[in-house]
C-alpha cells in the first residue's frame, strides 16, 4: 500500500459496533409510525447510510414525514442510544499505532458530528483525531461524499494524500466522488461483493490484517 498523509475513518461499522443503539432508536421511530419490527437484525441495514435515506428507502416513510422519523429516532439516540455501542477489538491499538507513526487520523462519518464527537470522547479515542467531521443535524451536509469533501477542506488536504476506510458501499462511492482512494473492511456491516462492486481498492477481513497492511508490517 502506498503511503498516505491522512487516514479518514468511517465510524459506525468501522471503528465501533453501534448495533444495539441504532437499531433500538430505529425501532422506536418505526413504532411511532405503527410499524412493529420483530427481528432487530433487519435494522442493521440502517447502520452506515444517511438516516433520512434509509427511512424512505426501507420503510417507505413519506418524504414529508422523514424529518418526523428522524426526530423520534433522536429522542432516544441522543440520550441513550449513542452509548449502546462498543469499540471493535483492535481498533484502539490501530489508532494508537497510526498516531505514533505520525499519520493524521480524521473521522469522516455520516453520523451527525455532534453525536460522533460524544462517542469518540466516551471511548477515549478523541485524542487520536486530527479532525472530526460528520453530518449536520439539519441534513445540509448528509451524504458521505459531502462529509469527505468537508473533511478535505477542514484539513487543507489534497485528495491524493488521503485514504478512506469504511465498511459500506457509500464510504467507497463517497470517496470516489472526491477523488480519494478507499478500502473496505469486513468486520462491520458491508459485504465483500458490496465493497468490491463500489470500487474498493482492497477489502480487509480483520482489524489485524488491515493494521499490518497500513503500518507496512
Amino acid at each position: 500500500m502506498k503511503s498516505y498523509s491522512y487516514i479518514f475513518f468511517d465510524l459506525d461499522g468501522t471503528l465501533t459496533d453501534p448495533f444495539e443503539g441504532i437499531t433500538g432508536s430505529v425501532a422506536r421511530a418505526l413504532w411511532h409510525f405503527g410499524i412493529k419490527v420483530t427481528d432487530r437484525r433487519e435494522l442493521g441495514r440502517f447502520i452506515g447510510p444517511p438516516l433520512r435515506d434509509s427511512f424512505a428507502r426501507f420503510y417507505d416513510i413519506p418524504a414529508d414525514r422523514v424529518e418526523e422519523a428522524v426526530s423520534v429516532y433522536r429522542e432516544y439516540f441522543a440520550v441513550k442510544g449513542l452509548y449502546e455501542n462498543k469499540l471493535y477489538d483492535g481498533v484502539r491499538a490501530l489508532l494508537d499505532a497510526l498516531y505514533k507513526k505520525g499519520a493524521k487520523i480524521v473521522l469522516a462519518t455520516s453520523k451527525p458530528e455532534i453525536y460522533a464527537r460524544r462517542i469518540t470522547e466516551y471511548f477515549g479515542i478523541d485524542k487520536y483525531f486530527y479532525k472530526q467531521c460528520g453530518a449536520t443535524l439539519d441534513g445540509e451536509r448528509d451524504t458521505k461524499g459531502q462529509v469527505i469533501a468537508y473533511a478535505l477542506s477542514e484539513c487543507g488536504a489534497n485528495p491524493g494524500e488521503v485514504l478512506m476506510v469504511g465498511d459500506r458501499s457509500h464510504d467507497i462511492l463517497g470517496a470516489s466522488e472526491c477523488g480519494v482512494d478507499a478500502v473496505g473492511v469486513l468486520w462491520g456491516y458491508g459485504t465483500r461483493a458490496e465493497l468490491e462492486s463500489a470500487g474498493a481498492m482492497s477489502v480487509y477481513s480483520s482489524v489485524a490484517e488491515f493494521t499490518d497492511e497500513i503500518l507496512g508490517i
